[in-house]
């Protein structure tokens, strides 16, 4: 995990050092994406459409997708569309949600970790930006955790929420009332970038 160390000097210099290293790899190219999004498949065909077109895409770019290893709902469709093209697969999952959401044993790396906590700081340091899809309370954790971070300086790497049809409209405008209230800092609200589709993510995802 970042900023780790036995006192508060150590933990300076561990954030400078990561901080520096992360400032100059900022216009290097997106070699893996982490996606967050949900085990089941939501209402709307548009979102396992997208999720389907996310793997395709990844796989013909060459990007490497990691993601929380299970074989159901978004998930296991956008995995098994970037398969499908002969893409790279990390699927990254704990013990008890290998059982819960049936891990997807077939990708290129299927990663087993002790808890939740192991399964984030893998995905963390395997990735050199952050996708959300629509999902759930796990999904909604990931998000807020990997923007605290960039709040925290404990990274610059993108985060990238994918809007489909308005699904993260209403959290957006909760973001925005907390920071008109006082509880974020109106550049907080920049480390995150919205975008309405899967063409528009890469377009911001280029270099």
């Amino acid at each position: 995990m970042p900023y780790v160390g036995t006192d508060g000097t150590v933990r300076k210099r561990k954030a400078a050092m990561t901080r520096r290293e992360q400032d100059a790899g900022r216009s290097a190219p997106i070699r893996s994406i982490c996606v967050f999004c949900g085990s089941q498949e939501g209402r709307r065909p548009a979102y396992r459409a997208a999720a389907a077109t996310l793997g395709r895409q990844a796989a013909a770019r060459g990007v490497t997708i990691v993601y929380g290893g299970g074989s159901i709902g978004l998930m296991g469709v956008m995995a098994r569309a970037a398969l499908a093209e002969g893409g790279t697969v990390v699927g990254i999952i704990p013990e008890l949600l290998d059982r819960l959401e049936v891990g997807l044993k077939t990708v290129s790396e299927f990663v087993l970790v002790p808890d939740m906590h192991s399964r984030k700081a893998e995905m963390f340091r395997r990735a050199d930006a952050f996708v959300v899809l629509p999902g759930g309370l796990g999904t909604l954790d990931e998000f807020v955790e990997m923007t605290t971070w960039a709040q925290l300086g404990i990274h610059a790497k993108p985060i990238l929420l994918v809007n489909l049809e308005g699904f993260f409209t209403p959290l957006l405008a909760y973001l925005e009332h907390a920071s008109a209230e006082g509880f974020i800092a109106p550049r907080h609200l920049r480390l995150f970038t919205p975008v309405a589709d899967i063409d528009t993510l890469w377009a911001r995802l280029d270099p």
